[in-house]
């Protein structure tokens, strides 16, 4: 085939290092502008990014060539850099190790839009280790729920 085309979005979940609240008021704006940034440069689009001071959901759509583990490498890495050389007083902003992930149906796109738009008011009711859970569990991940937050 001459040509690839492709619409393959995915919800992405990761979360601060040992689920410290490091997003802020003062940075998280500015934290997730900066990640949807990176995925543009990556030739990717990030529909959405949005969280809460321990955690980021981002809906991505990523180019057929970049595989979804090296984009948040790339993620991580460069924005965390950034965050410290930007906050030089945050010494301590650091990402877990991993994430989770499922693909999302072009139906379903406006009802994950509005999940990670009202994720402040959402984790009022809910912490984020029990809708991280959830959210595996829903998309038929496999876990060690004793391993889970390592």
């Amino acid at each position: 085939m001459a040509h690839t085309f492709t619409t393959l979005h995915t919800h992405v979940i990761f979360s601060t290092k040992d689920r410290c609240p490091y997003l802020d008021d003062e940075i998280r704006s500015r934290v997730f502008a900066y990640l949807g940034g990176i995925v543009r440069e990556m030739r990717g689009t990030a529909a959405i990014v949005n969280g809460a001071t321990d955690h980021v959901h981002m809906l991505v759509q990523l180019p057929a060539d970049l595989p979804l583990a090296e984009c948040l490498r790339v993620v991580k890495t460069n924005s965390s850099r950034w965050v410290h050389e930007t906050w030089p007083d945050r010494g301590k902003f650091a990402w877990q190790t991993g994430y989770g992930a499922s693909p999302v149906s072009t139906s379903s796109l406006p009802a994950v839009t509005h999940y990670i738009e009202t994720q402040e008011a959402h984790h009022k009711k809910v912490s984020f280790q029990d809708k991280f859970a959830s959210f595996l569990r829903k998309n038929g991940i496999t876990f060690d729920p004793g391993h889970l937050w390592d």
